[in-house]
């Protein structure tokens, strides 16, 4: 069964969900030992019984990644593709708006480049330095923002049209006026239900409070997976790291949303 495109949790009522959950669960969990599940597919119901046997699931396995699962006994896009298979939640590993399929070629280019901050941990050297002039703001700002609007403003010229995204260094602020620029925002919640409404191309953007934030391109979605590719980071995700990075996030770790600028 492919997935539904929304969360699966307690008091679902689609009885075609429920049966196909519980045969799942019972076939994951029956070699588990004398303590092994057994849940009623003949039972509408999601309860607090098969809550139970989802949440014994996800600690007992781990994602596509090899990570452990969130133990909450929802059945989102993560651990739908555990229990049905990567083929049953929504993939996309390219866009099919022209100009954005630029912003990523351009990008991985980057990415491929291996652009570090020089010296490290200085927000300067000629690649981010570059990126933060194309923005409009002074060398040694946080550049994460600017790296994304460099791209997509690379992306343009190629293309001999106009930059369609806002012109900021700022992560939030970009958030904040993107649409009046023509985007289409998604918010984590939808994203998480969904994460069939998130695309290569879109712009994710992390709140990290205090006005700090962190965004980065979406490159690939596999679930509730995203590769990304992203400046002012490292291979711990920081928001303050160093370099072009390609990155693996979890939807559910994105915590604003997602900006979308096909079309425009």
């Amino acid at each position: 069964m492919d997935y539904p495109g929304r969360l699966i949790k307690q008091g679902e009522t689609d009885p075609r969900i429920v049966k196909a959950l519980k045969g799942q669960l019972n076939r994951a969990l029956a070699l588990q030992g004398p303590d092994a599940i057994q849940l009623d597919p003949g039972n509408p119901h999601f309860g607090p019984g098969m809550k139970r046997a989802v949440m014994t699931f996800q600690a007992r396995h781990v994602d596509t990644e090899g990570r452990p699962l969130k133990v909450d006994g929802q059945v989102g896009s993560i651990t739908w593709a555990v229990l049905f298979g990567e083929q049953t939640v929504p993939t996309a590993d390219r866009s099919t708006d022209t100009l954005l399929a630029r912003v990523l070629q351009i990008a991985a280019r980057e990415e491929a480049a291996k652009v570090r901050e020089v010296p490290p941990n200085s927000n300067r050297g000629p690649k981010v330095e570059a990126y933060l002039h194309r923005a409009g703001v002074p060398p040694g700002l946080a550049w994460c923002c600017a790296f994304v609007y460099w791209c997509f403003d690379e992306a343009a010229k190629a293309q001999a049209g106009p930059n369609p995204m806002f012109r900021t260094a700022g992560c939030l602020a970009h958030w904040n006026n993107a649409v009046r620029k023509g985007a289409r925002r998604i918010d984590k919640r939808d994203a998480v239900a969904n994460p069939g409404l998130v695309q290569p191309g879109m712009i994710f953007i992390m709140d990290f409070g205090g006005g700090a934030g962190h965004t980065g391109l979406v490159e690939r979605v596999e679930g509730g997976l995203l590769t990304t590719l992203e400046g002012n980071t490292d291979a711990s995700k920081t928001r303050e790291g160093g370099g072009v990075y390609r990155l693996t996030r979890k939807v559910g770790d994105i915590n604003k949303g997602f900006i979308d600028y096909a079309g425009q």
